[in-house]
């Protein structure tokens, strides 16, 4: 095998997955299906999911990527070799390949306009700043920049998000062509503290404004925004009413699975690189608690306590695009020094962001590096042009923003559920629950208990399991139909099964150059 760079410290690992979890689903996506299911009891599943999905698979994950990095891979058709001796089991691979690359293209536009916002504050570039819009200046604002109105403006009028891709494109290139050490883990080093300080600060804004309008005094301070988001009270149903709605804990075992990037092919890749006898428990439970902390202290005391505070319950919406980019620059319209605190809100949406992609593209990197014996600036390089042609997709199939929510549907959804479902029945009945334990806790202070082998086999894959023929039984039907009908939706599972298959061609490719390596070293 080819040899491979490892990471510089411990903290830089954990860092660097916490800035691969810590993304705009912490400060938007968390906070508006919080708002759909009003509050505190979406809590419940969501910390149910987390304690019996999220942290259990993520255990399992470092230490399925620890175990294929001991064995000299680093990409998930290469660790599904070493953990699986079938010889097919590489081809089963391809998801954790398709998933980062897929989101990534769709992912790093959205960056993009969270940049080109933080832009429009900084320079009070914002025509409808100084007032009042009514909200309706900003619809227009978000549509314009995401060519809403009809497919291709975009590249039409040459609007300036498009200035704002190539910027994002060069950043994350640029660190991704330094490696793991010098790249990734220096950024992310900077950034997630800047990110948390950042957060704070907008934070204590909120804390303080108490009842900035008197005439909506005592109804909109912050105690009732606080209340609106946390209190497990819904207020169009009775609480175990709330607690029966299947969707509900669909979509938060979905967060989870989103906010703590499992199920998305990158802690296995990143896992990998660690040392022999790295502490992947502690790693792996830090990272997840930095990211939660991130959502719920963080993410969740900000955007629907300042929504409720300005605007009222009414006002709030559970979109998370309306969320973040029409509901709050309404609410920095209003607030005192807006203007400073919008740009701090964006530009913290754009570190959450650039440190999630900058994770998205190692795990097709390091197959390239060691399936195909590609140099990592060659890797970086044709991936690029790769992901190009799936971010134009989306830039140009703008219409209603159709493209970027049927790919973040099909990859960020879907096959994000089937990767972490493979992950976890490979893991815990071909690799064996008991030795992923072992595995776990060796080198390992926190020491993983011999219960989580019985959640690995039973309790993970039945929650799963259940959950997708749920959605088969509820949504299938209506995609179906959804398919016949629309042409921007063929044409995403039309581009996503090309890309699939080309994935599937070079994991061919590399098997028979492991097979050559491996009669050359008998």
């Amino acid at each position: 095998m080819q040899k491979t760079e490892r990471w510089g410290s411990r903290i830089g690992v954990i860092l660097a997955v916490m800035g691969s979890a810590i993304g705009l689903g912490n400060f938007l996506r968390f906070p508006g299906l919080a708002a759909k299911y009003e509050g505190g009891a979406f809590m419940i599943p969501y910390f149910i999911a987390l304690l019996l999905l999220g942290l259990p698979i993520a255990w399992l994950e470092w230490s399925m990527g620890r175990y294929g990095g001991d064995k000299g891979y680093h990409s998930s058709p290469g660790i599904f070799r070493s953990l699986w001796k079938w010889k097919g089991s590489p081809y089963f691979g391809f998801l954790g390949l398709l998933v980062p690359v897929g989101i990534y293209m769709y992912y790093v536009f959205i960056e993009a306009l969270c940049l080109y916002y933080a832009y429009l504050y900084l320079v009070n570039g914002l025509p409808e700043f100084n007032a009042l819009a009514g909200g309706q200046p900003f619809t227009n604002l978000f549509a314009n920049t995401t060519g809403s109105a009809a497919d291709g403006s975009l590249f039409q009028h040459a609007h300036p998000i498009l200035l704002f891709l190539f910027i994002c494109y060069a950043l994350n290139t640029g660190i991704i062509f330094k490696g793991l050490s010098k790249g990734i883990e220096i950024v992310t080093r900077i950034a997630i503290p800047l990110l948390f300080i950042c957060a704070v600060i907008v934070l204590i804004r909120v804390l303080t404004l108490g009842t900035p309008d008197p005439t909506h005094f005592p109804d909109r301070n912050v105690l009732n925004g606080l209340g609106y988001m946390w209190n497990p009270e819904p207020r169009h149903m009775t609480f175990m009413e709330s607690l029966l709605n299947a969707e509900m804990w669909m979509e938060a075992a979905g967060q989870v699975f989103f906010s703590l990037s499992v199920g998305f092919g990158v802690i296995i890749t990143y896992s990998s690189y660690v040392r022999r006898n790295e502490d992947v428990v502690l790693s792996g439970t830090t990272s997840a608690a930095g990211n939660i902390f991130a959502e719920v202290a963080l993410g969740g005391l900000i955007t629907i306590p300042a929504a409720f505070i300005f605007l009222g319950s009414s006002g709030i919406s559970d979109s998370t695009f309306a969320l973040g980019f029409l509901t709050l620059p309404q609410v920095f319209q209003a607030m005192p020094l807006g203007h400073f605190f919008g740009f701090i809100w964006f530009f913290l949406l754009f570190l959450a962001a650039i440190t999630s992609s900058l994770s998205m593209l190692q795990p097709a990197i390091a197959f390239f590096e060691e399936g195909l014996g590609m140099e990592r600036k060659a890797s970086v390089t044709f991936l690029g042009l790769i992901t190009v042609l799936g971010t134009g997709f989306v830039a140009y199939f703008s219409h209603d923003n159709k493209g970027l929510d049927y790919m973040d549907f099909w990859v960020g959804t879907f096959a994000i559920y089937l990767l972490a479902l493979l992950q976890v029945v490979v893991g815990a009945w071909v690799f064996g629950a008991e030795k992923a334990v072992d595995e776990a806790n060796r080198g390992s202070l926190l020491k993983l208990p011999r219960w989580v082998a019985w959640i690995w086999r039973f309790v993970s894959p039945a929650f799963l399991i259940f959950v997708f023929v749920l959605w088969i039984q509820q949504k299938l039907e209506e995609k179906i139909d959804l398919f016949q009908s629309d042409v921007t939706m063929r044409l995403t599972v039309t581009f996503l099964v090309l890309l699939s298959v080309f994935f599937l061609i070079l994991i061919s490719t590399a098997m028979r150059r492991w097979q050559r390596q491996e009669k050359e070293d008998l």
